[in-house]
């Protein structure tokens, strides 16, 4: 078995304005403590600027899909990372951000930082639908709907196109995980076919409050380490969420954030489609 390398990562966020404090995540840096400076080290930036036209209508798209190209470069070409990160830090009046510096072991770079790529910055797929059995949506009058029982049902008609609903686990027990007794269970999972991961989601709904995302997000912090240790896998949680959720909104933001601090990926209603069709093809069906 290849050695685990102690790997440091940090996230780029956009702040628009310094006062109000609200962000986006629009990037990650990850690289190596090497006695001779050098390393592994490399950038990811998201495709999906959505959010930070929602956060900040004027934002300079072009300029900030550019940073990844120029950072990537100052990262393989300089053996001083400490300076590297205090110019990021200097260089953009605050407009970017560096969150905290985190640390990871893995015993492969490359595929560790795409794993966080995804866990923060969460790329988007999309896929044309197919014909199977679905569940009827109720007419709720809201084009975007609401509700938990409402992102179930997209939840489950994408998992029945996909073919796989038989195939997955349903109301996965947390208390197997975390204190025998808890009531709380994840709504689906499944186990790729290599054993090395365990894909968990949860319905989430945040229209009328945000305590269920932060409740999940202070729990699963240690549901899914146990989980790690008793199943000798990697646990990958999505949160399911209402489209269309306003980003300008402060307690949104919050739950996000929360979220994405405890390693919970957030995904709209529109995305399952292409989550489905993921669970499709690491389930081989």
């Amino acid at each position: 078995m290849a050695e685990k390398r102690k790997l440091e990562f940090f996230l780029l966020r956009y702040v628009p304005d310094a006062v109000k404090g609200e962000f986006v995540n629009i990037g990650i840096v990850m690289f190596e403590r090497a006695a001779d400076g050098g390393g592994f080290a490399d950038v990811r930036f998201t495709n999906e600027w959505k959010r930070v036209r929602c956060l900040d209508p004027q934002a300079d798209i072009v300029f900030l899909s550019r940073l990844e190209a120029d950072l990537r470069t100052q990262l393989t070409q300089t053996q001083d990372r400490e300076s590297l990160i205090r110019k990021i830090e200097d260089s953009f009046s605050n407009v970017i951000q560096l969150s905290g510096l985190k640390g990871c072991l893995s015993d492969n770079p490359a595929q560790e930082l795409q794993l966080l790529t995804q866990l923060y910055l969460k790329p988007r797929v999309a896929i044309p639908e197919t014909e199977s059995e679905v569940v009827p949506l109720p007419d709720t009058g809201d084009q975007h709907g609401a509700g938990r029982q409402h992102i179930l049902r997209v939840m489950e008609n994408a998992f029945r196109r996909a073919g796989i609903w038989k195939l997955l686990m349903r109301s996965v027990p947390a208390s197997s995980y975390g204190h025998p007794g808890d009531p709380f269970k994840f709504d689906f999972g499944y186990r790729i076919r290599d054993g090395k991961e365990i894909k968990l989601f949860h319905a989430v709904s945040m229209t009328s409050s945000i305590d269920a995302a932060v409740l999940l997000a202070s729990r699963y912090q240690r549901i899914g380490s146990v989980m790690a240790q008793r199943t000798s896998s990697t646990p990958i949680l999505t949160a399911v969420v209402e489209a269309g959720l306003d980003p300008g909104r402060h307690e949104v933001l919050f739950a996000l954030e929360m979220m994405e601090e405890s390693r919970i990926r957030v995904a709209e209603t529109t995305e399952m489609p292409g989550i489905a069709e993921l669970a499709r093809v690491e389930l081989g069906a």
